[in-house]
């Protein structure tokens, strides 16, 4: 976990905006993670997120198994919806960045 919560090159504001962090290798999400709201840097320009919460990951990509870690209701549905799944991303680095689309209901 404490690899997971930091330190990358990104723009942590906008990682915080989308409220989650997909984890991938190879295209395909191993590892979800939350609660990314307060961030910090280091002397080095990247970022951590201590409060990050693992919502859940992936044990084998072979036969992947999915294992939800988190209680939280928000966090176990992101968990539910990404893991194991390819997620087409813009990258320039470790960090991937993904176009989402929102629909509001009125």
């Amino acid at each position: 976990m404490k690899a997971l919560r930091g330190w990358w090159r990104c723009d942590a504001a906008s990682v915080a905006a989308g409220g989650v962090l997909p984890v991938t290798l190879s295209g395909y999400v191993v590892a979800v993670l939350t609660g990314l709201q307060r961030w910090e840097k280091n002397f080095a320009g990247k970022h951590a997120f201590p409060e990050a919460r693992l919502a859940g990951y992936v044990t084998d990509l072979a036969a992947p198994t999915t294992v939800i870690t988190s209680d939280l209701d928000g966090d176990r549905r992101l968990a539910e919806l990404l893991l194991g799944t390819r997620l087409a991303s813009h990258s320039g680095g470790a960090i991937a960045y993904v176009t989402t689309n929102t629909a509001t209901t009125g």
